[in-house]
Formats: C-alpha cells, structure tokens, sequence
C-alpha cells in the first residue's frame, strides 16, 4: 500500500498502542480519523490535530455510536485507505471461573463485537472503492494463551479467526490481516505484568517500526496473520 496522504481510520486512540500509533500516522503526513471513548481525550486531540484530522467520543461496543462516527467520516470524504481496529479491553486477572459474567460480555462486545461492528461500517465502501486495507490488531495470546486472561485470549483467538475468514471473503484489491503487535509496555501489559511491563519498549518506541510496518501492507498480505518487528 505504497504512496502518501493516506486517509487512516484508527480506534482506541487516547492511550497506549493507539496513541502512538495516531502520532506516528500524523508526524509521517497521513490524515487520521479516530476515535475514542474518553470525551476528554478527543477533546485534547482536536485541539493538537485540528482538520484535517478528525476524533470523535466512540464506544465501539455501541452500534449505534459507530454507525453515527461512520456515516459522519464517509460523508465528508474520509473513507479508509487502510483501517485499523486497536481499540480492545482486557479483564482483571483471575481463574475463567471468578471472572464475573458482566466483565466478560463486555470485553467480547468491545473486542469483539466492536471490531465486527467497525468493519461492517467501513468496508462496503473500501470495496465500492476497490482498494483498501483492514488491520485487526490481534496478540500473541491470540496464538497462544496464559492463565487468568482467558476471555482476553477467547477474545483475540476470535479476531485471529473473523479476520482470516472475512480475508477469504474479499475481492481483489483488498486486504484484511491480523496482527499480533509484540510485547509492549502498556497499562494493559501492566495490569498483567505489573513492574515485569517495564522491561517492554514503550509504544512509542514500538510505533517507530509499527508505522512504517502497518503503512506497506496491502493485498500481497491479506489473510496472513503478522507480527510487528520488534524495535
């Protein structure tokens, strides 16, 4: 997906991978339409990154809010040229059978749910278009599992599977790709890791290769599940 001035859907950009990942996006010249659900967050953002940029208050667990966000950002010319769904949650570390049933349908409808829920708003038009990119950010613990997070790995797993499956569905031009971005220092690692995250680069330093990583996938990679270079 060669070129520049891309147009970049992200969600879950106030914190974290998807911060970094936005201010990568921004500093290389791209134009960035985000979303978050801290009201508070955008707000900060829209005032950083003015227009062309755009970030909007979303909960993508709520289909109605990404059906709003959407018809907004297409309407006004924002169709994705590659479209990433990092927004995501993690539980509280715990055996499957102490996770309480609320936290669980939550995670699923954020992790889950909310990334069918994107792709479902944004992909007739990249097809209508005819090109296009769609990135599922997966984990190593969707490949692999640990105790205490087995709905975060349920979770993952599942996007491993949607995402190589909805890449068999495609026409050509398209790319839908799972990838697992590496073992970083985020107050997700944290709620897993504690002070054990602190020996991860930060995201930051991993946007330093996720950026240009994520910018060169186009249709030569659909349906291959990748992983970020480590920095």
């Amino acid at each position: 997906m060669s070129g520049s001035g891309r147009r970049i859907v992200l969600t879950g950009v106030s914190r974290g991978l998807g911060r970094a990942m936005a201010e990568g996006f921004i500093a290389a010249g791209h134009t960035v339409f985000g979303c978050a659900r801290s009201a508070v967050a955008v707000e900060e953002w829209s005032r950083q990154f003015p227009a062309p940029h755009r970030f909007d208050a979303v909960d993508v667990s709520q289909r109605d809010e990404v059906h709003d966000w959407a018809t907004k950002i297409l309407s006004e010319g924002g169709l994705p040229d590659l479209l990433i769904n990092n927004a995501a949650g993690i539980n509280r570390s715990a055996p499957l059978w102490e996770v309480p049933a609320e936290e669980f349908s939550w995670l699923i409808d954020v992790n889950v749910k909310g990334v069918f829920q994107v792709i479902r708003e944004f992909l007739p038009a990249m097809i209508g278009r005819g090109h296009g990119v769609v990135v599922n950010l997966s984990s190593g613990w969707g490949r692999s599992v640990a105790p205490e997070v087995a709905p975060y790995c349920a979770s993952k797993w599942a996007i491993e599977g949607l995402t190589r499956a909805l890449a068999a569905e495609l026409p050509d031009g398209l790319a839908a790709i799972p990838i697992n971005p590496g073992i970083i220092d985020t107050d997700m690692l944290r709620s897993c890791f504690g002070r054990g995250a602190g020996s991860y680069p930060d995201a930051t330093t991993w946007a330093r290769k996720a950026v240009p990583f994520l910018l060169e996938l186009g249709p030569e990679q659909n349906g291959q599940p990748l992983t970020v270079p480590g920095p």
